[in-house]
């Protein structure tokens, strides 16, 4: 191997300079074009970086990287076998590096150089070749090859300029001796330093960053310089060195120098098109099995922060979500939203639901975004292939459909995060929860399981169960009870399943019971248009107060007419969840369903009715479930008998 790496490298020091320029374009396209995976990696990393730029100037970037990557391999190939003099040509000093050695000189003290991954890195081990009648000892910390035979040669020829090679493995004993006799050491600081980095941030993104540079210069006092080849032709660059100030700490020092490198290739395109955007800088934070929450070593987002003057963390990590298609699931996933938030505060949470569920969700203020879902029918692949342009990086999909799958598969997303049963084939999903055998779905709430889901991909904050209605954005239309009234809602129907709803004559005469008890009572009936007839068929011919809204509400309207309820009875569906969620006292009638699996879960009153002798697991008529039953319940909650608050 290091046989061929050496008449390779030969070969291309002797070849002509067209001819090299002309191949590295070749093979720079190549990777672009031809490799739609690394180019995908490419402009993900420019669209999150630099969201405000245009997509021509992400493809320029992109391409000229991929470019200049290869480049650099060729020139790191040839490097052993290039004179002198042809080296002298390649690389030459910016005036700020005579200025520092000069400074140097007059006053030797320990000084860390620190390199960012930019293309041509291997010009810097020529350091020595530019600083004239400098006696300083010069030591580069780098990590070694595998193979032992080309390590030992890489390392024989990046030497003979007067630069020692230390191994990261072996040579911190001799870069602390350098640095002990105010000596220069060369540090590469690494954006992915896995999970032994400490958390900062780099282009408002969470990344892992190396504190070695920052542990050196706080131990010798050292001062701290950076140094990045600029590109000035093919081949030919100049290596440019800065004097950063710091404060002195580890976590100053490490948080300093990422703002260093931010700002550079912010502010020129030039030295942004020689960054490896094809690398995954940032990947320590997509690790499926930690992908929704934030872990490192250490932790300097704080000081980060501080630093840049925010108060939280920018929202850079594109988590998309496809909720479910039923207002009851979309409500019961809303406390891991919650938790994701907190769990991963960094995240740009983008939720996908059908549109007539988004004005609730902005109301309860638990995304960033929020993604309306087409009609089926001509244009709905379409539409989320061009979602592809948005660059999401997480899917998490609490649907359970193989249209739901391939949506997230047509929008391009790396990590697509779902729940897999026993038999069930998900072939497009990236990643799976798989049920565990002894999970018993009908002993276990469907909550459950969303949120074991979650917490196998990372998730380490607990559901928050509050309910919701208290937190409501300013704008939400929204009322509360009038003490002096007693407003008792009712929803009487269940559009997707007929069989559980209560018989009309049981409402008719729960209402009949109630108003004859209680004087102030008044009923007002919830539902949906197709719930209208069951509506209609219940107030028709009753002497009690009874207003009939089914049909004749949006979801807002819904809202707020709910949290004007002093007690809401409900059959098990959509809106008996909402209520739930908003904290209005529920009683709700399971027959034939499964309230182990179904029922409320925030932690609001509610009372669970169910027909004498039904399982707890239901299956049981609703018909059968007496109207004393549920009189005697609404009587108790009225009386302010309020039950324990689901746990």
């Amino acid at each position: 191997m290091t046989a061929i790496l050496q008449m390779f490298g030969w070969i291309l020091a002797h070849a002509p300079e067209g001819l090299l320029r002309a191949g590295t374009a070749l093979l720079g396209d190549f990777i672009f074009f031809c490799l739609p995976s690394r180019r995908r990696l490419i402009l993900a990393n420019l669209h999150h970086a630099f969201p405000g730029k245009t997509a021509a100037w992400r493809n320029s970037i992109g391409r000229e990287s991929c470019r200049r990557l290869i480049e650099t391999g060729l020139l790191s190939l040839a490097i052993p076998f290039l004179p002198e003099s042809r080296i002298r040509a390649i690389v030459r000093a910016s005036p700020s590096l005579p200025a520092l050695f000069a400074d140097y000189q007059a006053a030797p003290r320990a000084t860390l150089i620190c390199a960012p991954h930019l293309a041509h890195w291997e010009v810097q081990t020529a350091l020595p070749l530019l600083v004239k009648d400098c006696s300083a000892e010069f030591g580069s910390l780098f990590r070694p090859l595998d193979n032992p035979a080309a390590d030992a040669w890489i390392k024989q020829t990046r030497e003979r300029f007067g630069m020692k090679l230390l191994s990261r493995k072996a040579g911190f004993q001799a870069a602390m001796g350098i640095l002990r006799r105010n000596g220069l050491v060369g540090v590469l600081f690494d954006q992915n330093a896995g999970l032994q980095g400490a958390l900062t941030l780099l282009l408002d993104r969470v990344c892992s960053t190396t504190e070695l540079a920052g542990l050196l210069s706080a131990k010798f006092k050292a001062q701290v310089c950076t140094i990045h080849p600029r590109r000035l032709g093919f081949w030919r660059v100049e290596l440019v060195v800065e004097r950063l100030e710091t404060d002195g700490t580890v976590e100053g020092i490490t948080v300093t120098l990422n703002r260093w490198l931010e700002r550079t290739l912010q502010a020129d395109d030039n030295i942004c098109a020689s960054w490896l955007w094809a690398h995954g800088r940032w990947k320590n934070q997509d690790m499926p099995s930690r992908r929704l929450r934030l872990e490192a070593k250490r932790n300097f987002l704080a000081v980060d922060l501080k630093t840049r003057g925010l108060a939280t963390l920018p929202r850079r990590t594109r988590v998309w979500v496809r909720l479910p298609n039923w207002l009851g699931d979309v409500v019961l996933a809303l406390p891991l939203l919650r938790a994701l938030r907190s769990s991963r505060p960094d995240a740009e949470i983008s939720l996908l639901a059908k549109p007539h569920f988004l004005p609730l969700l902005k109301d309860f203020a638990v995304a960033d975004r929020l993604i309306p879902l087409p009609k089926p029918g001509r244009g709905y692949w379409s539409f989320f292939w061009r979602l592809r342009g948005e660059y999401p990086d997480t899917w998490l999909l609490f649907t359970n459909s193989f249209r739901g799958d391939l949506e997230a598969w047509f929008a391009g997303c790396r990590q697509r995060f779902g729940i897999r049963r026993r038999g069930q084939s998900r072939p497009f999903l990236s990643h799976s929860y798989r049920v565990p055998p002894e999970f018993d779905e009908r002993q276990h709430h469907q909550f459950e399981l969303w949120a074991d889901f979650l917490q196998y991909f990372g998730l380490n904050t607990a559901p928050d169960r509050t309910p919701v209605g208290t937190v409501l954005t300013p704008d939400a239309s929204r009322s509360t009870p009038d003490p002096s009234s007693l407003v008792i809602g009712l929803i009487p129907g269940s559009e997707n399943a007929p069989q559980k709803r209560w018989p009309v004559a049981h409402w008719r005469t729960l209402i009949t019971a109630l108003a004859a008890a209680h004087a102030n009572a008044r009923f007002v009936l919830f539902g949906t248009a197709g719930d209208c007839p069951t509506a209609d068929a219940i107030v028709a011919g009753l002497g009690a107060p009874t207003a009939n809204l089914a049909g004749r509400t949006d979801l807002r309207q819904f809202v707020a007419k709910l949290q004007g309820c002093r007690l809401l009875v409900s059959n098990d569906t959509g809106g008996m969840h909402l209520a739930n969620a908003l904290g209005v006292p529920l009683i709700a009638l399971f027959g034939p369903t499964n309230p182990r699996r179904t029922g409320p879960i925030f932690q609001s009153p509610v009372r669970i009715l169910q027909p004498p002798g039904c399982p707890s697991t239901g299956g049981a008529a609703l018909a059968d479930l007496p109207p004393a039953t549920v009189v005697a319940a609404a009587d108790a909650f009225i009386a302010g008998r309020f039950p324990a608050p689901c746990a």
